[in-house]
């Protein structure tokens, strides 16, 4: 039987988890940070980085980018060799209000941008996956936020309407995507910041 409470959609990337590619590259450029930003920003780019959010291969995506800049190949390989590094952990407060969440009875749902080669590592690091209802990984289904059909395919897999649902991420592009289908879209900020909107919403009781 459907709940009548709203249902809650987090993206991950930001949200719920720190991935952040400075992380490892900080690691790899001993700290100069000048020349790590003109790395992410002229070779592995995040446009780059989407394409494998869409589904493709990281094989292929490193093949083409080390044949274009072949100096760069042991930075352009460790995206994908070593990319558990890049993720510094849980944001702890946020999986505190998912935790809340679940607790009061609300479905859960995650909806992330995120290659289907590198979701797996997270998938097994972090025991919060288990409170969801049911997860979309964008690089397993070929689609991305915030094109529409990547919602359509969420609304579609949990029987609920846009206006059912909260929806959370740190993109403003997608938030505001969501906004326009409907859904009650929050742009995270911080999980302050998201506990007050949760909390204005009569979502979460002020503590």
């Amino acid at each position: 039987m459907m709940s009548s409470k709203q249902a809650v959609v987090f993206d991950l990337g930001g949200v719920l988890i720190d991935w952040n590619p400075r992380h490892l590259y900080r690691k790899m450029f001993n700290g100069a940070e000048e020349a790590m930003e003109r790395f992410l920003s002229e070779i592995c780019t995040p446009e780059w980085n989407a394409r494998q959010d869409e589904g493709r291969p990281f094989t292929e995506a490193t093949g083409e980018l080390i044949a274009r800049h072949p100096e760069q190949a042991e930075f352009i390989r460790a995206f994908f060799d070593r990319w558990p590094e890049m993720v510094a952990g849980a944001i702890e407060q946020t999986v505190e209000i998912l935790d809340e969440l679940k607790r009061a009875g609300y479905e859960i749902y995650a909806l992330s941008n995120w290659s289907a080669e590198t979701f797996p590592h997270a998938r097994k690091r972090f025991r919060f996956f288990d409170w969801f209802d049911g997860v979309v990984i964008s690089g397993e289904i070929g689609l991305v936020k915030p094109n529409r059909e990547i919602f359509d395919f969420l609304l579609e897999k949990t029987g609920r309407r846009a206006a059912e649902c909260v929806f959370i991420d740190d993109s403003p592009a997608n938030t505001d995507a969501a906004r326009e289908l409907g859904f009650d879209a929050i742009h995270f900020r911080s999980p302050r910041q998201l506990r007050d909107e949760l909390m204005n919403r009569g979502i979460l009781l002020c503590p």
